[in-house]
């Protein structure tokens, strides 16, 4: 885990800030905190800011930075020929992370997310199984007894990249991806986990899936996950799972 990020420029409007290249907690606790620093306190100019695994990418309109620049010329003097926004933005993140240790974690409430497990609503379970050298039973309670971070959305809308997943359920993408996954499909791939908030295209290991809806883009914030929170998955059974989906809205 690098204590401070690797700060380069993303195309000429983008910044992205890497604290390694290894996924593990510490490393995105770091991305965590200046997610949330930039959110609470964002700059003049700032477009948007996008956590994943190992860095935050800091969007900005660099006209917007331009004006402010010309309208602070006063105090700093004329623009110099060396100066460019990406410079400006490095050095607003640089003094910003001075005081990262100091911001406290969040989202640290823990999400259920009921899953029915294994039939057609997770064809890949006994695959998986037999993979692993385990019985679906024990994918299953291995699954589910875990807890799991969201380290990034991505993918599709909504889609939560989870980490922490067993070593003893590390399965690869299927060979051949489907081209249909229903929403709300649960899947292992690459040491992770996730669900697919609508129906799509999909590599990954389906072992469940859960009625709820993880997307709504009619509301604020439109996602049901957040980064950071963790996620806890509840095995119900196929009736649950159909009543459950009657009323899911």
């Amino acid at each position: 885990m690098q204590l401070q990020p690797e700060i380069t420029a993303l195309g000429d409007a983008a910044v992205i800030a890497k604290f390694g290249t290894d996924i593990d907690p510490q490393t995105h606790r770091r991305v965590r905190a200046l997610y949330r620093a930039l959110r609470e306190r964002p700059f003049e100019g700032m477009i948007e800011a996008v956590p994943a695994f190992t860095s935050v990418a800091v969007y900005y309109d660099s006209m917007a930075m331009y004006r402010k620049r010309i309208r602070d010329r006063t105090v700093m003097g004329p623009i110099g020929p060396e100066e460019s926004p990406f410079l400006w933005v490095r050095d607003l993140l640089e003094k910003l992370l001075v005081g990262l240790e100091r911001i406290e974690d969040e989202d640290e409430d823990v999400v259920g997310i009921p899953v029915c497990y294994g039939g057609e609503n997770g064809p890949d379970l006994e695959a998986v199984a037999v993979r692993c050298g385990l019985t679906p039973e024990e994918v299953v309670r291995i699954h589910a007894s875990g807890t799991y971070k969201v380290y990034m959305l991505g993918f599709a809308p909504g889609f939560p990249y989870l980490g922490g997943v067993d070593p003893r359920l590390a399965v690869p993408r299927r060979a051949t991806p489907r081209l249909f996954v229903a929403r709300g499909s649960v899947g292992l791939a690459g040491g992770q986990t996730g669900i697919y908030p609508a129906d799509s295209p999909g590599g990954w290991q389906l072992i469940g899936r859960t009625p709820l809806s993880l997307f709504f883009p009619d509301r604020t914030p439109p996602t049901l996950l957040r980064v950071g929170q963790t996620v806890k998955f509840i095995p119900i059974g196929k009736r649950q799972f159909d009543e459950w989906g009657k009323t899911e809205t």
